[in-house]
C-alpha cells in the first residue's frame, strides 16, 4: 500500500503584502515568505517522486456507499474503516497496523472508498494501476469532502493536519484490491509524516510546535523539526492561546499583534531566562497570526519563535539552543553595545519603525 500526502505549493505572498509597517508585521512576513518558498521547492520533488500535495476542496457525492473489498494489501489495510488509526515504519507502509488513537500514529481514517463500485472500466478487473496524478485527483475528489464531513465541517485547511490517501499499492491492485482509505495526517514541509497523538476532532488544529522545538533549515528557509544541536532556522519559545485574550470573535491582525508583542516577549524572556539574552545573541523574536478560516473551525494557538534573518531573504543558520551557546552561520554572535540603563533595545528589522529615544 502507498500513503499519499496532500499539500501543494502555495503561492508566495505578493511583495505588497510584505509591508514594513511595524517590526511584528515584518517578522511575520519573513516567516510566511520563507515557509512558502520551501513548500514550493519540495512539492515539485514529491510530485515527480510519486507524491502530490494539494489543497483543492471540491465536493463530490458518490452513489452506492463504499465497501471494503478484502485484505489483499494486508489485514489492517483491508479492514480499516472510519475512526481507525494506523501506523507503519516502512517506506511503502507494508507493515501498516491499527493502533489505539491515543498512541502515536500517522493516519486517522475518515472513510474507505471502493473504486470498483464506480461505473466505467477505469477501475475494473485488469485495469492499470493509477499514477500519482490520478491518485491525487481521487484524493481531492473523494477524500477532501470525506475529511470535512468526518470532522463535521471543522477541518482547518491551514492547520497542522492535511488530507491524505492510502492506496493498496501495485501488488494489491493487481490482485483485485480497489479500496482506498481517506484520512488525516500531519505532514512536514518535506513531506515526512509526523506522529499524531489523539483524535483530530478532539484537539486544536492550530499549526504549532511544542516549546523548545527547533525547525531545520534548507537554503535559508525552514524545513522540518530537528534536534537543536543541528542546523536550524528558528527555535520555538512559546505557545500562546489567543482565546485567553479574545474569547469572542476573531481579533484583527493588528489586535493580535498588540497582544502577542507582550505575550511573546514574556514567553521569550521566560524561556531564555533573561530579557537581555535575545539581544545579546542578536536574535529576533517573531510570531504567527491566525486568519478567519482557522478561527472559524476552532484553531486558537500560535507560536512565538526566535531566529535571525539574512538580508531580508530568509533565515541565518543557527546551531545550538539559544538557551546556551550558539553559532550563527558558523560564528559566535557578538553582543551589541550595552543598551541605555533601564532599557533593553531589541534589534529592529529593516523597515521597522525606529524606537523612541530612551525616556521618551
Amino acid at each position: 500500500m502507498e500513503p499519499m500526502s496532500d499539500d501543494q505549493p502555495q503561492p508566495t505572498p505578493q511583495p505588497e503584502r510584505r509591508r514594513h509597517v511595524s517590526a511584528p508585521v515584518t517578522r511575520r512576513a519573513l516567516a510566511l515568505v520563507a515557509i512558502g518558498a520551501v513548500i514550493a521547492a519540495i512539492a515539485t520533488i514529491f510530485v515527480s517522486g510519486g507524491f502530490d500535495r494539494g489543497e483543492k476542496l471540491p465536493v463530490h457525492t458518490g452513489g452506492v456507499g463504499p465497501q471494503p473489498t478484502g485484505a489483499v494489501a494486508g489485514e489492517a489495510f483491508g479492514s480499516a474503516t472510519t475512526g481507525d488509526c494506523l501506523t507503519w515504519s516502512s517506506a511503502d507502509a507494508s507493515d501498516l497496523e491499527k493502533v489505539d488513537c491515543a498512541q502515536a500514529h500517522q493516519f486517522e481514517v475518515a472513510t474507505d472508498v471502493d473504486l470498483s463500485l464506480y461505473p466505467g472500466v477505469e477501475f475494473g478487473p485488469g485495469s492499470k494501476f493509477p499514477g500519482v496524478l490520478r491518485f491525487s485527483e481521487l484524493r481531492d475528489e473523494h477524500c477532501a469532502p470525506a475529511v470535512n464531513n468526518y470532522l463535521d465541517g471543522r477541518f482547518d485547511p491551514k492547520g497542522k493536519f492535511s488530507v491524505g490517501l492510502i492506496n493498496p499499492g501495485e501488488a494489491g491492485w493487481a490482485a483485485g484490491e480497489r479500496t482506498i482509505r481517506c484520512g488525516l495526517q500531519f505532514s512536514g514541509v518535506t513531506g515526512t509524516l509526523l506522529p499524531i497523538e489523539g483524535r483530530v476532532a478532539e484537539q486544536d488544529q492550530s499549526k504549532v510546535w511544542n516549546v523548545g522545538t527547533c525547525i531545520g533549515i534548507n537554503q535559508n528557509v525552514p524545513s522540518d523539526p530537528v534536534d537543536c544541536a543541528q542546523s536550524h532556522a528558528f527555535e520555538v519559545v512559546g505557545v500562546i492561546d489567543l482565546a485567553s485574550r479574545f474569547p469572542g470573535g476573531m481579533p484583527s491582525v493588528e489586535d493580535q499583534d498588540k497582544f502577542l508583542e507582550g505575550a511573546c516577549t514574556e514567553a521569550s524572556n521566560g524561556y531564555l531566562g533573561s530579557p537581555d539574552t535575545l539581544r545579546d545573541k542578536t536574535l529576533t523574536l517573531f510570531w504567527d497570526n491566525l486568519d478567519l478560516d482557522s478561527w472559524l473551525v476552532g484553531s486558537r494557538k500560535i507560536n512565538c519563535s526566535i531566529g535571525k534573518e539574512v538580508d531580508g531573504s530568509g533565515f541565518a543558520t543557527i546551531v545550538g539552543s539559544a538557551k546556551g551557546d550558539i553559532l550563527i552561520n558558523g560564528q559566535a554572535p557578538v553582543p551589541p553595545p550595552p543598551a541605555p540603563e533601564g532599557r533593553s533595545v531589541p534589534t529592529p528589522l529593516p523597515g521597522a519603525a525606529p524606537l523612541p529615544p530612551a525616556g521618551g
